[in-house]
Order: structure tokens, then sequence, then C-alpha cells
């Protein structure tokens, strides 16, 4: 910095004719001005230098003080940590003494228990020999006696035989023979207390329910509609039905597949057919066509086509009333119109359709008492008897039917069970089934309910009697009330008294077998002995 402003200096006094000379002086000057800088630097050098290796001597003293002091604070610390560290293993090593101690201890003990007890096994082993060799001399001393026992029987058996002149196989028959009867009387005499018991207490509780069921339903007596009559106003009416050579006639009797009886009954038609819809659709036809005068073959079809439409309404109406009426919900559309077709069918005399609201009602009732499902019960009630709607247009029994349809439109098991087993043929599988089976006997057997032809009733009491007198040992039956009871008379030489509970049974049993019939019948054995003399 010197150096430039000498230099400027000079530039400036001597002006740029002495640029040049300027410049040199000015270079030399500024490698003087280095060489003494150079110099000063040596000598302050040197001075720092000498400073500085005082500084590290001093350094180098604080620094082996402050080792020796760090040194003597380690050593400190390690033999303070050792020290520890033997005071911990001291610890510990005592503490694994005393438990090994204990552990030597315990197994101590043990291994005297176990002594004590392979000795009292020893002992228990010792006495158990002496009682097997005590066991064996007392068996051997019973195989002695045994064979003199036998040896005895033997000639005691062959004594008897010499006396009674009897062999061992006829005693033992004979024997044998006496046991079974008196174990027969025996049980005899019990099943009849037993069943007299449960027969009282059954009856009673069956009686208390099915009297709440029957109640609570109320329905309408039967009414006979196997065939349809249609009233006429005037005799000359009837040759208007049949027309010019009968054309009106065939043409309703083809247009509905009904019958039409026109005899010598003044002022009436009698429709006859299987098939309870169509004979209401000729029925009503007829009634129609008769109120409106026009009877000729294509006013027939016209109003036969327009009846059956008001019909098949009709129909569906009937079984959505009677859903409602029993309280069921959910039922298939198709099961819902074969249920309304009921209302035209018949059985006895007594309507179908009516006599299924009054199952369910009175399986509803039942169901309600004994706690099961009631909503099931009612509505298996109320289908049960759902295959007389089409039984005369496909072949089997009306369970089978039922049964079939309720399974096409995916009912319930419990109900298709239920309309199988309701007459017996089926084994019912639910409470539900056996009550719907006791509702349709109840429906069926109440008084003023079914109505049956004075030819069907004397061909079924003297079915009855018939098998009560096919038994061996009958000498006289009678069927009474209505065919409801038989009783039975037993010739007293050839039936006992515990025989007539059997007999009972078997001849209830075959009329189950081979009968029809409403609600039950009482099958009754009576046993009378009579002792006759006479005084001279």
């Amino acid at each position: 910095m010197q150096t430039n402003q000498i230099c400027s200096l000079f530039l400036a006094l001597t002006g740029t004719t002495g640029l040049l000379i300027g410049f040199v002086v000015a270079l030399i000057l500024a490698v003087a001005g280095f060489i003494f800088g150079g110099i000063l630097k040596k000598k302050s050098f040197e001075k720092e230098n000498g400073s500085l290796e005082k500084w590290k001597e001093e350094l180098r003293s604080e620094a082996v003080k402050e080792s020796e002091k760090i040194k003597k604070e380690a050593i400190l610390e390690a033999k303070e940590q050792e020290l520890k560290i033997r005071n911990d293993f001291e610890r510990e090593t005592k503490e694994k003494r005393i438990e090994l101690q204990r552990t030597e201890n315990r197994l101590n003990q043990k291994e005297e228990t176990l002594d004590k007890k392979e000795e009292s096994l020893i002992k228990r082993n010792e006495e158990t020999t002496r009682q097997q060799n005590a066991l064996k001399e007392k068996q051997i001393e019973l195989d002695k006696k045994l064979e003199d026992i036998s040896l005895q029987h033997e000639k005691m058996v062959k004594e008897f035989e010499r006396i009674s002149q009897m062999s061992k196989e006829e005693a033992k028959a004979q024997l044998i023979s006496a046991i079974t009867d008196e174990a027969k009387r025996d049980a005899a005499g019990t099943v009849r207390n037993i069943e007299a018991e449960a027969k009282e207490e059954g009856e009673r509780k069956a009686r208390e329910i099915v009297s709440l069921a029957i109640q609570k339903c109320s329905t309408e007596q039967a009414t006979e509609i196997t065939v349809s009559v249609v009233p006429l106003p005037s005799d000359d009416m009837k040759a208007r039905i049949i027309g010019r050579e009968g054309r009106n006639i065939r043409t309703l009797e083809n247009a509905t597949g009904i019958e039409l009886i026109i005899d010598d009954t003044p002022e009436v038609v009698i429709v006859s057919g299987f098939d309870p819809v169509r004979r209401e659709t000729a029925r009503i036809a007829l009634e129609r066509l008769i109120q409106d005068g026009r009877i000729h073959p294509a006013r027939i079809e016209e109003t036969v086509e327009k009846v059956k439409k008001e019909l098949d309404q009709q129909v569906k109406e009937a079984g959505e009333s009677a859903m409602f009426e029993c309280g069921i919900f959910g039922l298939h559309p198709e099961i819902v119109k074969t249920l309304g077709r009921l209302k035209f069918r018949t059985s006895y005399g007594q309507n179908v359709l009516k006599h299924s609201i009054e199952v369910s009602h009175l399986a509803g009732v039942m169901a309600n008492e004994l706690g099961v499902d009631a909503t099931l019960a009612k509505r298996a009630g109320l289908l049960h008897d759902l295959g007389k709607a089409v039984d005369f247009e496909v072949e089997g029994t009306h369970m089978q039917i039922g049964a079939d349809l309720a399974k096409k439109f995916r009912e319930n098991n419990t109900v298709v069970n239920a309309i199988l087993s309701h007459h017996g043929d089926v084994e019912p599988k639910s409470i539900e089934a056996v009550l719907v089976a006791a509702a349709d006997a109840i429906s069926g057997a109440r008084p003023g309910a079914r109505r049956e032809t004075t030819t069907n009733y004397i061909k079924r009491l003297q079915k009855l009697e018939e098998i009560s007198s096919s038994f061996k040992g009958v000498e006289k039956c009678y069927a009474i009330q209505a065919g409801r009871e038989v009783r039975v008379m037993v010739k007293p030489e050839q039936v006992n008294d515990a025989d007539t509970l059997f007999l009972a049974k078997e001849i209830a049993k075959k009329i189950e077998q081979e009968m029809e019939y409403p609600g039950q019948i009482k099958v009754n054995v009576i046993r009378e002995w009579r002792a006759t003399e006479f005084a001279k």
C-alpha cells in the first residue's frame, strides 16, 4: 500500500514524461519495502515463536496434570465399580445358595414321602396276594360244593320224575306256563290301573282344551247340497229348456259339463255333477236364462261364459275371505284360488271351506293352550283339506293331492306333513300336525256337523258288529249310540279277565285299520259269569 502511494506521488511529481522512470523507481521501492517487511515479519515471528514455545510448555504441563487427575478419578471409579460388582455377586450367590438349600429340602421331603408310599404299596400288594389266595381256596371249596349240589340236584330230579311220572322238560313247560299266566294277570292288572289313571288325567285335560276350543268356534249346521235344484215358474219352461230336438239342453250340458235331469217332478230341474263349481255354474246360468226368457244356444253359451268369469272372481274372494278370517297371510295366489273352490264342495253335507275355517280356529285355540306355534297350526288347519277342491280331477287321495299342491307352492314342511297325516295315514312329525288331526275330528264329529245317508249308516254299524264278532271267544256284540260304541259279550269259559283287556285292544286296532268313521268308537268288552242252581 505504501509502495503504491509512493508510485502515485512520484508519477504526480514527474508527469507523464517520467512515467517509465517512475515505474522503475516504484518497482525498486516496492522490492525494498517487501524485503524490509519480510525482515520485520521474521523478527516478529521469532518473538512470537518464543512465546509460543513457552505456551506449549504450559499447555503440556496442564495436560499432564489434568491427565493425572483423570487417571486418579478413573482408578477410583473402577475400584468403586469393582466393589459394587463384587457385592452384587456375593448377594446373588447367597440367594441362589439359599434357594438351592430349599430345593434340596423339598426333594428330601418328597423322597421320604415316596419311600412311605412305596412301603404302603408293598404292604397292600402283600395283602392283596393273601386275599387272592384265600379267594382261590374258597373258589375251590365252592366248586366242590357245587359239584355235590349238582349231584344231589340230579338225584332229586330223577326222584321227582319217578314220583310225578313227568320228564324234566314237561315239568319246566308246565311251570313256565303257570308263571306266564300269572305274569299276564299281574301285567293286565297293572296296565289297567296305569291306563285308567293316564286316561282319566288325559281325558280331563283334553276335555278342558277341546271344550275351550269349541266354545270359541261357532259354525253352521250341515246342509245337503249333493245336487242342485232349480225351481221353474211353470212346467211349460221345461220344453223351452230342452229346445227343439234337445238343442238347448245339449248346449247347456256341453258348455258346463253338467247333467240336467228333467223328469216328472213338477216345476223343478235337477242339476247333477261331480264338480261343485261346474254344478254351481250350470245352476246360476239356468236361473238367469229362465229369468231372461231368451233360451237358445248362442244365448246359453254367452250366459255360461259370463257366469264362469263371475264364479272365478267369487272363488278368489272366498279364498281371500277365508284367509283373512283365520288371520293367515302370505299364501300363494293359486292356493288362495284353490281354497276358494272349497266353498262349493261338501263332505257328508258339511261345507268344506267352512269346515276348514273351523279346523283352523280349533287348532289355533288348542295350540295357544299348549304353548306351541298357533299361527302355523291355523295355517295347516286351513289348508288340510285343500286336495278336496281338485280330487275329482287328479288321481290320489285328497291328503296326497293337498300335500303335493302345498309342496308345489313352497309351503312349510310342517304344513305339508299336517295335510298328509290328518287322517292317520302318515305319522305326524309335529305337535301342530297332531292338533290339526284332532281339530278335524272335532269339527267332523260335533253334533249337526255332518250327515250321512241311511244306507251308509246301516253299513257302518253292520261292519262294526262284523269286525267285533270275528274274534275267538266273542258270544254277542251290539253297535250302540249311533255307532259311537260297540259292546262285546265274551264267553267266560274261553276268555278270562286278563284277556278281556287284550281283546278290547285288538278289536279297536282292527276297527282303525278296516273302517272309516268320524270321531272315535268306544270298544266295551264285557265278561259275565253266572252260576245257576235249582233247589229241589
